[in-house]
Formats: structure tokens, sequence, C-alpha cells
């Protein structure tokens, strides 16, 4: 068996190592457009405010280790340009000496992520968005070198809630945009308002209901437009606005992309070829509670689908059982958390509902230091 898998991170080197936990002859391949095959994408924002100390500890596994104790032939730097289905082969340009050369496979496995959502003027100096290790450096030096004291983050999800809160305990002066009225869209509104007061109350300033637009910059710093017609001036802007699945690859070699935007798999994770599969941020997965076609760019979803692949692929009838969707954030001195569907999307669905308010402890009331939930 030739096994090839493009992108690393948590879909495509959790398919490498569970294919070569299940069959010790396979020549596994796997190739990735960055410096590291597989990180704490969720830790990046908490490197960058000082809470994770040590950079090494967000590498979950180096390359050395994959080599030397997966025997997987890890190619870093290597952008898989074009899948050639009739031949079974890949075009791969060496991105460090501009070599393009092809690999033939009797599998593949793709695992592309997802790219940040981005708006006019993302290239200007001081402007970022977080996806890998060599942008957070990147945000650490330049906060470093420039000393910014004005930070403007766009996007009221995870990372942006993160990335809010690091820059705040930085010292930083922070305002969070986000087009909704309200901030992480897993939430009700009932949870989130909890959670905007928490922001207020550690000095970060909200702007609810206007969308990031262009862009610029002048010796007085950046410049944010906003679509409610405000500007907001700052030294550093983060933009963490969404992501959108990276399916180019896919689609440029006829697999089906869905109404979602992601690419369509089964619950073996194989698309309409049966000698491809794909995984991760870029497929779309079925939504446990409704049952409809949806994008859930998670570590947790990817990890499995990326085992779930393997196993098929060496014979096992192991399948994906649709996604929850649970995930969890910190903000400050709150804990923000969710799992399944909102009343706003069972709304939309037709689904009837019910709904209650639970006002528990973190733990039993008998044993102390417990706190209101």
């Amino acid at each position: 068996m030739r096994l090839l898998i493009v992108g690393a991170v948590a879909g495509g080197a959790s398919a490498a190592t569970r294919a070569r936990r299940l069959d010790n002859g396979a020549e596994i391949i796997m190739f990735d457009r960055g410096k590291y095959p597989s990180y704490a994408v969720c830790g990046l924002a908490y490197y960058i405010g000082g809470d994770i100390e040590e950079r090494d500890d967000l590498l979950v596994v180096t390359p050395e280790l994959l080599r030397d104790r997966f025997a997987i032939d890890v190619r870093m730097r290597s952008e898989v340009k074009r899948i050639l289905r009739d031949s079974q082969e890949i075009e791969v340009e060496n991105l460090d000496t501009g070599e393009t050369y092809r690999e033939k496979y009797d599998k593949l496995i793709l695992s592309p992520g997802a790219a940040p959502v981005e708006v006019p003027g993302t290239e200007i100096e001081g402007v970022f968005t977080l996806r890998d290790i060599p942008q957070a450096d990147r945000i650490k030096d330049y906060i470093a070198k420039t000393q910014a004291k004005r930070a403007v983050v766009a996007g009221g999800g995870f990372i942006g809630i993160e990335m809010a809160e690091n820059l705040r305990r930085m010292g930083l002066d922070v305002s969070l945009v986000h087009s909704h009225e309200y901030l992480m869209r897993p939430l009700d509104p009932e949870m989130a308002v909890l959670l905007h007061e928490e922001m207020k109350l550690n000095g970060v300033r909200l702007v609810l209901g206007a969308r990031a637009g262009a862009l610029s910059r002048d010796d007085s710093g950046i410049h944010m437009q906003l679509s409610n017609g405000q500007v907001l001036d700052c030294d550093l802007a983060m933009l963490c606005i969404g992501v959108r699945p990276t399916v180019d690859l896919a689609r440029d070699a006829g697999l089906e992309v869905g109404q979602r935007g992601g690419i369509v798999v089964d619950e073996h994770m194989a698309t309409a070829d049966p000698n491809i599969y794909a995984v991760g941020d870029a497929i779309e997965v079925v939504d446990f509670v409704t049952g409809e076609n949806t994008l859930v760019p998670l570590g947790g979803p990817a990890n499995r689908q990326g085992r779930i692949a393997a196993d098929h692929i060496f014979g096992r009838d192991s399948a994906y059982r649709k996604t929850q969707g649970t995930a969890i954030v910190r903000a400050f001195g709150l804990i923000a958390a969710s799992t399944g569907s909102t009343e706003k999307v069972l709304k939309d669905c037709g689904m009837p509902y019910e709904k209650c308010y639970i006002h528990g402890l973190s733990h039993a009331d008998y044993y102390p230091g417990g706190s209101s939930m």
C-alpha cells in the first residue's frame, strides 16, 4: 500500500499514525506547506499572551518523531499543486527549492484545512491572522518591537475572544468588533450577555453588529473601516472573522464540493473517488441534532476523521457518527461552553424544542468552594 496524505496537523497526522499502527509495511508519505506537522492550534493565543511560556510546548509531534517512531516520510514545506486521478498521481512543489515532481498513490487522504477569511488590507504591516506557529511568532515579535498600545480584534468567535483576552492581559487597549449582536454564535443570547459583561469588566470595548471592512495605514497607525461607518484606529489589528474550507485542490480534481463549501464525503470519509478520502476542516459533516450538512472546523472531529479514514483504507468498517460541535473557551474569569444546536438553529430548521435555565453550582454544595454556573 502506498498512502499519500496532503496536509498534517490534526486530521492528516492522526491518519498517518493510525495507518502505521494498522500496517507496518505500508509506505506512508505526508506533505504539508508549513514547518510543523502537528501543533496545538488552540494554544497559539495563550503563547502570544504568555500563559504558555515555552514555544516547544505547542508542538504535539515533530517531523523527527514521525520519521523515527512511525517510519512516516514527512515532507514539510511541500505544497501539492494537482491531483491527477487518471494516473493516480499528485504533483508536488518543494517550496524551498521550487522543484516540482510527481508521486503515485494507491490511496490519497486530503487534509488541507481551512484558510482565514480576509478583508482588503490584510497585507499591511501590523495586520495579522492566526493560524500557525510562525504567525504567532510574528505577532509576538511585532508587539515587542513596536511597543503596540492599541489593538482591534475583528471577530467574536473562539480565536477573537482568546486574542482579546490575551492582548488585554499584555496591557494593550483592546476593542473587539463582531458582526453579530452577541459574541460566540454557538451560545444563545441569554448566555452571551454574561460573556459581554465579563469582557467589559476586564476593559475590552465591544463593538457589536458591525462588520470589519477595509484596512489602511499611515503615520498615525492602522485604520479599520466598519460597516456602520465607524473607523477604529490601532497599532495592531487581528483578523479572526472565520475560516473557509480549502477546497481548490479537490475541486480542480473534479471532486464534489457541497452547498456549504466543503468537500463531500461519506461516513467512511471517502469521496466519490474510491481512492481518495478527505478529513478535517475542509469537509462537510452531518449535524448530530438537525441532520443538516454543516462545517465544524474543530480539532476533535478532525482527529477522529483522520483515524476513521485510515481504518477504512486498511479494511476496518469504521464510520463517522455525525458532529455535535462541542467547544469551550475561556474569557477572563468565565468559561463558556456549548454542545449541540442552539435555539436559533432549531428555529431556523423548524424543529420543535424545549428550553430550561439551570443555575447550579460547579460541584456539590456540601463541599466548599463551589461557584455559580
